[in-house]
Formats: structure tokens, sequence, C-alpha cells
């Protein structure tokens, strides 16, 4: 489990002799799931790099921020602890809760796709026993699937997204003081993803996207990777990955035709792709939507 095995606040957990873990799993998309029991600790986390969605399910009424005592938490209780945060904690009594591991790539491609704003604009606002009853409540219908089971583990792709794509549009503001320098502007960022939507059959090269902003490959490479926080082939990627997952959800189409309307040389690319992202094949993902 790559993704788990570099997650800090994961990780922080698990040097615990008092946590114990429930459930975990990686969800495809630099998403990552685990279901936590804890007591009695003390836990600190030192700037990690990904971002943690987290919800209460029972308990938590003796846990607090070891700088704020007087506020404790509860039952359906959120916190977002950003990238690069410092937090310490305490623990006093029994705690159930929910993480969800969110990398700083499915941030950005968020960003650009939901918002429509460059990634290194935007920051993940910290926060500290949030009521957000829409979001504890798919925490909690997360926390009861069993995520290695092909059809539930794509349900739980799916509240994994919808918890992120909440974060964004209700936790995200601007960076204070922030001066951009390089990158893509706004019209060139706007225009590529357009094109790049409008041609997801087509085999795109660098050099193609590349002349759309009348830059050299190397600086047009450098660039984009500054706006749009992925380099090209990943964001590529992710999009014809999108796509498939619409025609899969809203049409009988063979899965073959989907292959090369996303732009897969072959079914068993898409095959491969498909299942490296969401950990079921796109037959298995059709398949879930009928039940």
């Amino acid at each position: 489990m790559a993704q788990l095995e570099q997650s800090q606040v994961f990780q922080a957990m698990g040097q615990s002799p008092n946590a114990r873990l429930l459930h975990s799993a990686e969800l495809g998309d630099g998403l990552a799931a685990a279901l936590w029991r804890n007591s009695h600790d003390t836990r600190d986390y030192q700037a990690p790099t990904h971002h943690t969605l987290s919800c209460y399910l029972t308990g938590g009424t003796g846990t607090f921020r070891r700088e704020r005592p007087q506020s404790k938490g509860a039952p359906d209780k959120l916190c977002i602890l950003p990238a690069g945060h410092q937090s310490a904690w305490v623990i006093n009594g029994e705690i159930h809760l929910a993480h969800l591991y969110v990398s700083q790539e499915q941030f950005a491609l968020g960003a650009v796709s939901l918002l429509d704003r460059e990634p290194r604009e935007l920051q993940l606002r910290e926060s500290t026993f949030l009521d957000d009853p829409q979001q504890a409540q798919r925490f909690r219908q997360l926390s009861q699937l069993n995520w290695h089971e092909p059809a539930e583990r794509l349900l739980s792709s799916s509240l994994a997204h919808a918890l992120l794509d909440h974060a964004l549009l209700s936790q995200v503001g601007r960076r204070d003081g922030l001066r951009l320098t390089g990158g893509l502007a706004p019209v060139q960022r706007r225009r590529l993803r357009e094109f790049i939507d409008s041609h997801l059959a087509d085999p795109l090269s660098l050099g193609q996207l590349a002349s759309l902003c009348a830059l050299s490959e190397y600086h047009f490479a450098r660039m984009f990777s500054l706006s749009f926080g992925v380099p090209p082939h990943r964001y590529l990627l992710t999009r014809r990955l999108a796509h498939a997952q619409e025609l899969l959800r809203h049409s009988a189409r063979p899965l073959g035709e989907i292959a090369l309307a996303c732009g897969f040389a072959s079914a068993s690319h898409f095959n491969n792709r498909f299942r490296q992202a969401f950990g079921a094949t796109p037959g298995q993902y059709r398949h879930s939507l009928a039940h």
C-alpha cells in the first residue's frame, strides 16, 4: 500500500501502542481511507505531505488539541488537517474515527477541474471539530462499506471523491500574500482544458499541446505542472478515465468502443489503467452500477 505507507498521519497513528487499525484501503486517485480506535493517547502530526479529513464516529468528548484544551470533540465532529500543518492531540477516553488521506496531486486536480483555479493559489483551511452533517453522513456511509469488495470499493471511491469535492467547495481559500511567478495564463489554462476534453479520443502529443500556448515542449511541460499541479500526461490520463466513467454510467457502449473513445490504444490497456486507478475493471464498474 504505497500511498498509506507514505501517509505520515497514518504512520503516526500506527506507531501508537494504544491505537488500533480496524480497516484501511487505497481507493485510487490519490485517496486512501482508514478506520481507527484509540484511547488515552497523545498524537503529534508534523507537516505531513498530504491532506487529512477526519470524522469522529463515536466518542471524542475527551479529545482536544493541546493548545486548545477548552474545545473538545464529539460524534460527527470533523477535522480538516492540511498538508504542512502541525498539531498535537490529547485523547482521553475512547474514540472511533475515520480518516480520508488526500494526496496533493488529487487536491490539485480538484482545484483545476472543480474550481478552475491554479492549485498553488489555494489552500485547504485547517479546521478542528467542524459541524457538517452532510460530510459526517458520507463518512458514516464510507465506514460501513467493505473497501476491498469490488462493487463496494467503487462506491467507497465515489464517497471519497464527494468528501473531497465538498471540502474543495467549502473549505478552500486563497493563500495569503501570494505572488505567483511562472505558470500559464488563465486563458491558456482554459484553452488547454477545453481542447483536451474535446480530443480525448485522439493521440495527443506534448508538442501539440505546447503549440496551443506558443511554447517549447520543455517550457510548456514546466509551466503546465505549475498551473495544473500535475504533469501533462497525468492530467490527460485523469481526464480520459473520468470520461470513461461517464460513458460506463450513462451508455451501453461496448468496452472496446469506450476504450477507443477515451484514447486508449486497446481494451486491455484501458482495462489495466482503469483497474490501477479504481481497483476494479471497467466491467466490474459497470456491473456495480446495475446493483
